[in-house]
């Protein structure tokens, strides 16, 4: 989808960036066209950065693909341009994942904060969630806990998998699950109240 490729992303978040502290949902972009020996503007154009990335996006790639798959991770696209050969989407999907983390209105996560993943069913193992806390660590670093998780006992004892996003002491201990399982599939509570709900 247009909002989930990462050169779109890249695009785009370099359009923001052209105001320094800006707020993304305020950013807009105003092309004129002044032609000598006249008085004024002869023609204009005003839209989003997304509007102006759409267009240089497909300057460069082509129009974007419209068609509805599934959302992927960061690690995931990074690994289907890869199978793709796409150095460039690869190393992108990466890059901007980092930047969405690092551009989000509440990051860095903090001490107290709880983060919630959710896994779709695969295979035999039904879908389930767990649930992280962050905590402070000696010398400015942070831990990342398992809380609980929903998958029956049964299932995790087989799947081995619960808890494999637990950090003792990191400085950004959410990074590694950001990318993995995706912004998409996280909701981070701070204070008792959703800051990040992914896109579900």
């Amino acid at each position: 989808m247009r909002d989930t490729d990462p050169r779109m992303r890249i695009i785009t978040h370099a359009i923001e960036r052209l105001i320094p502290a800006r707020t993304p949902a305020f950013v807009s972009v105003a092309v004129s066209e002044t032609v000598p020996g006249t008085r004024g503007i002869r023609g204009s154009w005003t839209g989003t950065p997304a509007d102006v990335a759409e267009r240089v996006y497909t300057a460069l790639y082509g129009r974007p693909t419209t068609a509805t798959a599934p959302e992927a991770s960061p690690l995931e696209q990074a690994h289907q341009a890869k199978r793709n050969r796409d150095l460039a989407g690869e190393v992108g999907a990466l890059m901007s994942a980092g930047t969405a983390l690092e551009s989000a209105p509440w990051y860095p996560v903090r001490p107290g904060d709880l983060v919630h993943v959710h896994y779709e069913a695969a295979g035999q193992t039904p879908a389930f969630g767990e649930t992280y806390l962050i905590g402070p660590e000696d010398g400015g670093l942070m831990s990342m806990r398992l809380l609980a998780h929903t998958l029956p006992d049964e299932e995790s004892a087989a799947g081995g998998m619960i808890g494999c996003f637990a950090v003792e002491a990191a400085d950004d201990p959410i990074y590694e699950l950001w990318v993995e399982a995706g912004p998409h599939r996280l909701t981070i509570v701070r204070d008792g109240r959703p800051v990040h709900t992914g896109r579900g």
